[in-house]
């Protein structure tokens, strides 16, 4: 089946919401890669999405706020904390695109244990910070649990002037309104819902990173990305886990 259009705006959330969260000062740093690199780190059902004739892999560092049930307390402590994730795009069988996520660095030890336990989402435990000053953001993280401790990265970038809607590529990377993950046997597709992106141009004065290949993709980062944006953030909601039918 084609896959399904690109859209800055959501389809509708079918359902009721689950989960909630924040995410804020986000930097996506992509780089073009063969589908044919990507396609075994993909959950079966599964097929790398492409543009521009190539698939693509992210990295995204940026701070979790307030993340939690959707109907339940606010607790700040819990659900606010740095993340970083390595992240490929896919489309399913039913034309569904889709992340998925070869990790998600994050420095909340409870956050990463109860999401492990929950989706068997690939969370790991990281020493991580976010500062800003003058302008610039630094993202650093250093993984704890699951090792290899040797999976860090150090980010550094200036943001620029708001990106125009309607940009094709900036879209693809973006505007994903679900995430396929492998748990307990079975594909699971798991909606989103947020505002559209506002997006920024990005200028990358410092990349240091080690955890593409502890994903199982070396080398990719050796050259210079091929896209970097920045958002300020959005609020999201996620639906209930369907079966993507693997």
């Amino acid at each position: 089946m084609q896959p399904e259009p690109v859209t800055a705006s959501p389809p509708p959330l079918r359902g009721r919401a689950v989960l909630r969260q924040s995410w804020r000062d986000l930097t996506f740093v992509h780089w073009r890669v063969d589908e044919d690199v990507v396609a075994p780190l993909l959950p079966p059902g599964t097929r790398p999405d492409v543009h521009g004739g190539s698939s693509w892999v992210g990295l995204v560092p940026f701070r979790m706020v307030g993340a939690g049930a959707a109907a339940g307390p606010h607790i700040p402590w819990f659900g606010t904390f740095p993340e970083t994730n390595v992240r490929l795009y896919s489309v399913d069988a039913q034309g569904r695109r889709a992340v998925v996520f070869l990790t998600l660095e994050a420095a909340r030890l409870a956050f990463v244990l109860g999401s492990r336990a929950a989706l068997a989402l690939p969370y790991t435990w990281a020493r991580m910070r976010v500062t800003e000053q003058d302008g610039v953001l630094t993202y650093t993280s250093r993984r704890r649990w699951p090792g290899p401790r040797e999976a860090t990265t150090r980010v550094v970038v200036r943001p620029g002037e708001p990106l125009p809607p309607g940009d094709p590529l900036a879209d693809f990377l973006t505007a994903r309104w679900a995430l396929h993950t492998r748990a307990y046997g079975r594909t699971l597709y798991l909606r989103n819902h947020h505002e559209p992106w506002p997006l920024r141009t990005a200028e990358l004065l410092t990349l240091d990173e080690r955890l593409l290949a502890a994903c199982g993709l070396p080398g990719v980062a050796d050259r210079p990305p091929d896209s970097v944006l920045f958002s300020r953030g959005v609020r999201t909601v996620f639906g209930t886990p369907a079966d993507a039918g693997a």
